[in-house]
């Protein structure tokens, strides 16, 4: 098992903390959510109350390996001495001599944010000299990011062996555990909500969940690829045709091992992809109709099953949420989820996304930061950020 942070002596220590401060940023070059760089804030606080030399890095977009400022972490820095109410030093680099005087420079309880390190080729292939310019002068690595825990990067993996002392962030020990805790002694009956696009994205998760519980709820797009696989018509809507033998398998799965994987009873539907198409609520699909959301009589259905769980986990909208008309389902569900009284843990992107927008975030008892991370740790794949720190 990884120490924990508070398990290291961090006075006077150079501490390199990866964070996870991949933030959207509006058309001013300002921080529009920062939702990230809060969930980080416990750690670098205690670095700082330690006495650490606190180094953060992070990386921010896609910028392919090239200096692209249109993803510089500079309006992650400013957003963070905001909310530190302290200094923040911003490195024009991640790597270089400039860097390495920035880091003898750092006093004790002082905090360094170094450049986008994407903006290397070597921090995505996770290259030797890259992770070891990385390391250079680190005493303490810490990992507080979870959401790039799932990728074997220079940052995550590769620098950790150089370092004298590693350790979880507060962060990722909180993810470890409410994650790690549903996967290894969930409270039962244990009830999932899996929804999005795609049953082929989420095929792995699927099959771990009917290992471990006793209802499966789907909705979004891949439930109709699941109802086409079980002889259902589903008119117009999204069926992933090169996926249907993997619905097969994982109805077949669920129905060897008893679980119950409820698929929706009604829709609402309409005729064309559109935020302002006409809608209407359908218990059978029609040619050129397509569902967008699961309907009423399915919602009941769902919030029903949630309310009599003991520990439930949600991942995926449940239709178009991002749209008023075809967002109800899924607003149904964030509600049902915060009023059981289930342990309740959402399993990154969309349903965060979904779950913010409707006020109720505070109301479940975790919120994943990373959704492939927290994907691949249900699925019991190893995550490279989390075996460097064993």
């Amino acid at each position: 098992m990884a120490k924990n942070i508070q398990e290291v002596d961090l006075k006077g220590r150079l501490t390199f903390i990866r964070v996870d401060f991949n933030v959207p940023l509006n058309a001013d070059k300002k921080v529009d959510d920062d939702t990230r760089i809060r969930a980080a804030l416990p750690t670098i606080q205690y670095a700082i109350a330690q006495g650490a030399r606190v180094v953060l890095a992070s990386h921010l977009g896609r910028p392919k390996g090239q200096r692209d400022m249109a993803f510089s972490l500079q309006p992650a820095a400013a957003r963070l001495a905001e909310l530190l109410s302290a200094a923040v030093v911003f490195a024009d680099d991640c790597v270089g001599d400039g860097v390495k005087k920035n880091m003898r420079d750092l006093r004790e309880g002082e905090v360094l944010l170094l450049e986008n390190l994407r903006f290397h080729p070597g921090e995505e292939k996770n290259d030797e000299s890259f992770a070891r310019a990385l390391a250079d002068g680190v005493e303490v690595y810490v990992n507080d990011a979870f959401g790039a825990a799932h990728r074997a990067h220079a940052s995550t993996a590769g620098m950790v062996r150089f370092a004298r002392d590693r350790a979880a962030g507060f962060l990722m020990g909180k993810e470890l555990e409410h994650l790690g805790g549903i996967l290894k002694e969930p409270k039962q009956p244990f009830v999932a909500i899996v929804g999005g696009a795609k049953v082929s994205d989420k095929v792995g998760v699927l099959h771990a969940l009917v290992e471990r519980t006793q209802s499966i709820l789907v909705g979004g797009a891949m439930a109709y690829t699941l109802l086409q696989a079980k002889g259902v018509a589903v008119g117009a809507s999204r069926v992933e045709r090169d996926a249907l033998d993997i619905a097969e398998r994982v109805l077949k799965a669920a129905e060897a091992r008893r679980v119950d994987l409820k698929l929706p009873s009604d829709h609402v539907v309409a005729k064309t992809f559109d935020a302002q198409a006409e809608s209407r609520t359908v218990s059978t699909l029609q040619p050129g109709w397509m569902g967008l959301d699961i309907g009423p009589e399915t919602q009941k259905v769902y919030a029903k099953a949630i309310s009599e769980a003991a520990t439930v986990f949600w991942n995926g909208p449940m239709g178009v949420f991002e749209w008023s008309k075809f967002a109800s389902g899924t607003n149904e569900i964030a509600q049902a989820v915060a009023d059981t009284l289930a342990v309740t843990v959402v399993g990154g992107g969309d349903s965060v996304s979904a779950l913010t927008k409707t006020g109720l975030a505070d109301r479940v008892t975790h919120v994943s930061t990373g959704g492939g991370a927290s994907l691949e740790l249900i699925e019991g794949k190893p995550l490279p950020g989390v075996v460097a720190l064993d």
